[in-house]
């Protein structure tokens, strides 16, 4: 069994790789307009979140589906999927910003920002590859 996954997970890497590629630079799109959010418009984090959300999720939509999974579907069916799980994952971001930076604790927003990001890495490749782009 463990064999089977390690090859299973073996046979992935090109994907994921690929998949990580984007996440880093949308990472650095992701935290580049919130600090040019934050910073030098003065918008409060939980606010950048929610403008900087939509232009990094249709970048990373696009950028997944024709170079990380290689997927040339009519995208109708992808984008609802992609959309579903970019609302879970929005409100999952601006809910953790809320509660560690705005409402209970004071951490830095752009740490709480790269965690929640690490958080999210595992679920948003797998439900990627066999839900969002699935062939």
């Amino acid at each position: 069994m463990i064999v089977q996954a390690s090859r299973y997970f073996w046979s992935l890497r090109r994907e994921f790789i690929k998949y990580f590629l984007v996440g880093v630079s949308a990472v650095v799109f992701d935290m580049g307009t919130l600090v040019l959010l934050k910073e030098l418009l003065n918008i409060a984090p939980v606010f950048a979140i929610i403008l900087n959300q939509m232009v990094v999720l249709v970048y990373v939509f696009f950028t997944n589906k024709h170079w990380s999974f290689r997927n040339g579907d009519l995208p109708h069916k992808q984008m609802v999927r992609f959309v579903t799980l970019a609302l879970y994952n929005y409100f999952f971001s601006v809910s953790i910003m809320y509660i560690f930076n705005h409402r209970l604790f004071s951490f830095d927003y752009r740490l709480v920002r790269i965690v929640t990001i690490a958080a999210m890495v595992p679920w948003n490749f797998f439900l990627y590859k066999y839900w969002v782009y699935k062939p």
